[in-house]
């Protein structure tokens, strides 16, 4: 006897995950906002059942909102590629790593304990951020973009400064001017 096959998920189902995703996402990048999974429910106007369906756990939500932030980086580097020039994508991915550094900062409490589980394998993420980070640089090679001799791993050291720096200085140095320095800094030097 088969098993029968999964149901597919209700179109307002899928759309209330992808509500809550979102909400918590944008919650934890949000330093002094409530992270309450009831506040998370009510901003993302479901009930909290709604929510402990999807999510039955804190950790739950966290491991979902760390796992969509890596794919939204990993598929960006594909998907502005796709658009724009590499120099523009690099760039334009940088907002993404901040925006991901920043979700991440919110989920310090409960993000520990994912990596001790084996729920959110960190080597693993950083393999797939290096190799994001290298299919752009690649392409910024081959178009004379982007300085040849950048490694993903400088690159990934630079943007984790950057957001440390920036987070911690203040308003007197923002992260978006560094990171258009950095860009400067990875195109190639030019002869006058």
């Amino acid at each position: 006897m088969t098993s029968p096959k999964p149901r597919a998920k209700r179109a307002d189902a899928a759309r209330n995950r992808d509500q809550l995703l979102e909400v918590a996402t944008r919650v934890l990048a949000s330093p002094g906002a409530e992270t309450s999974l009831r506040a998370i429910a009510r901003e993302a106007g479901v009930g909290i059942g709604t929510l402990y369906r999807h999510f039955p756990t804190r950790e739950s939500l966290v491991e979902a909102v760390y796992r969509d932030q890596v794919v939204r980086l990993t598929k960006g580097a594909q998907d502005l590629l796709a658009g724009e020039a590499p120099a523009v994508a690099m760039r334009r991915w940088m907002d993404l790593f901040g925006n991901w550094i920043a979700t991440k900062n919110g989920m310090l409490d409960t993000l520990p304990a994912l990596i001790e589980s084996g729920a959110v394998g960190h080597a693993r993420t950083r393999d797939e951020l290096l190799d994001a980070i290298s299919t752009i640089l690649d392409a910024g090679r081959a178009a004379g973009d982007l300085r040849p001799d950048v490694t993903a791993e400088e690159t990934a050291a630079g943007l984790i400064g950057i957001f440390t720096v920036a987070h911690q200085s203040g308003p007197t140095v923002t992260a978006d001017r560094l990171l258009d320095i950095f860009l400067d800094g990875l195109r190639p030097q030019r002869n006058p």
